[in-house]
């Protein structure tokens, strides 16, 4: 079981940025791909960004060139450094890890499905 815990949610105004946390319960975090999701109200969950056990990266076009996905395996966190936010950002924004094999490019890790634990989520308000 991994436990993984979202902070840094609130309300911004457009154009500003924000930075999002995630904190995984587990050690072996480095070994597993780690991904932000997130699902805005009546709409289904989508990926924002993707970054497997390597070093590759990958992003959803609305959020390509604005938002930044990062780890730390020391600390067992990763972040998602959002800037230039726009109204349309505001959503439930989650974190999840797949603990499968994760060493393929981070674009095979898209889908929700290819993750297999997932935190409780944090809310993010643009206010245009």
């Amino acid at each position: 079981q991994v436990q993984l815990v979202e902070s840094g949610g609130r309300l911004v105004t457009a154009g500003n940025s924000l930075r999002l946390s995630c904190t995984a319960s587990v050690s072996t975090f480095g070994r597993y791909g780690v991904a932000w999701f997130r699902q805005a109200s009546g709409k289904e969950r989508e990926l924002v960004a993707v970054h497997n056990a390597m070093t590759d990266t990958y992003y959803a076009d609305s959020v390509k060139d604005r938002f930044t996905i990062s780890r730390d395996n020391a600390k067992n966190t990763a972040d998602l450094q959002m800037d230039s936010l726009k109204h349309e950002d505001t959503a439930v924004y989650y974190c999840a890890v797949r603990t499968r094999p994760s060493d393929r490019p981070a674009s095979e890790y898209t889908d929700p499905r290819a993750m297999d634990f997932w935190g409780k989520g944090t809310l993010v308000t643009v206010s245009s």
